[in-house]
């Protein structure tokens, strides 16, 4: 008699709603699921935070947090729970506030996180990438240097300039058990998400892009479905991959997983103030696996159970 069949150990790297997205999907299948999540938020709760205590920016890792979880009533909805009102916790959620003080009392970021994931229920891990709280900056086109997450994800320059480069203030390591988990993975899927503020950073610590070369699993890369003033204006999925690969080195990518579904016009024209614009799916055939996969009923996103298919069938 055979022994018992392993558990397929996948990694999802990234953060923000594509990789709540991914994660949610994924979790239906008997599988073992970690994510790897970017740590140079700066905006909102979690930039308010990091200000006023110095931690990690816990946003990013409450999403993936919650989407992992095994509780499906009010403890989600609590970890979630943004505050609207008081002049001090209007703005922040729950689980940021509930991350920052298990970040005082176990006096580390990577134990709150699993503090958090075991009330939490978590079925997999979730791993920030690196535990040195760092910054992102770009150099745009014109010379221009902007730094801050939010300074780039919300354009406080020319959105009609592009991104020429990108870089991490200070040197940021890769957290050890990030680096464990991407070397022992039989698959790796790298977004959906912003390209430069959510999938990129990830790839900029030092030693993510050596532990994708060294491992043997099978990297699949996410495209998005819409672009982002002041980030990806007028990209298509060739673009897209192009980036990727300018910092991830060429050869590592074997798939590609690309929407070919038009959002409907109502949503489009949601989008047309923020300039941004729906990615042609314009890669050539052989790594590209296109398929129907828009979810969301009034924003442009991916269909969980629809990308996870495809995602399991690579």
């Amino acid at each position: 008699m055979g022994g018992k069949r392993k558990k397929e150990k996948i990694v999802v790297i990234g953060g923000g709603t594509g990789s709540y997205n991914v994660l949610c999907g994924l979790k239906k299948y008997p599988v073992d699921l970690t994510a790897v999540v970017t740590m140079m938020d700066s905006g909102g709760s979690t930039g308010r935070l990091r200000d006023e205590f110095g931690f990690l920016p816990p946003g990013d890792v409450r999403r993936c947090l919650v989407a992992l979880s095994s509780d499906t009533g009010l403890l989600r909805k609590l970890f979630e729970y943004r505050f609207d009102r008081g002049s001090g916790l209007s703005g922040h959620r729950f689980g940021n506030l509930f991350l920052t003080v298990l970040r005082d009392l176990t006096g580390g970021d990577a134990a709150a996180v699993r503090e958090a994931a075991k009330i939490l229920n978590v079925r997999g891990q979730v791993l920030p990438v690196t535990l040195n709280n760092c910054q992102l900056g770009v150099v745009l086109e014109n010379g221009q240097t902007v730094v801050g997450e939010t300074n780039i994800s919300i354009p406080r320059h020319d959105p009609r300039l592009r991104i020429r480069s990108l870089f991490v203030v200070p040197r940021a390591r890769i957290n050890k058990e990030a680096e464990a988990a991407i070397l022992e993975a039989d698959k790796i899927i790298i977004g959906p998400g912003d390209l430069y503020t959510s999938i990129l950073p990830n790839i900029a610590v030092s030693g993510v892009k050596a532990a994708l070369r060294k491992t043997r699993a099978r990297v699949i890369y996410v495209c998005n479905i819409m672009t982002k003033a002041g980030e990806t204006l007028g990209f298509t999925a060739v673009d897209f991959v192009r980036e990727l690969e300018h910092y991830l080195g060429r050869g590592i990518v074997q798939d590609i997983v690309c929407n070919d579904q038009k959002p409907p016009a109502r949503m489009l024209k949601r989008y047309a103030a923020e300039r941004a614009e729906f990615v042609e799916p314009d890669l050539e055939e052989g790594r590209v696996r296109r398929a129907s996969l828009l979810g969301g009923r009034d924003l442009a996103r991916h269909d969980s159970d629809r990308l996870a298919r495809v995602l399991m069938s690579l």
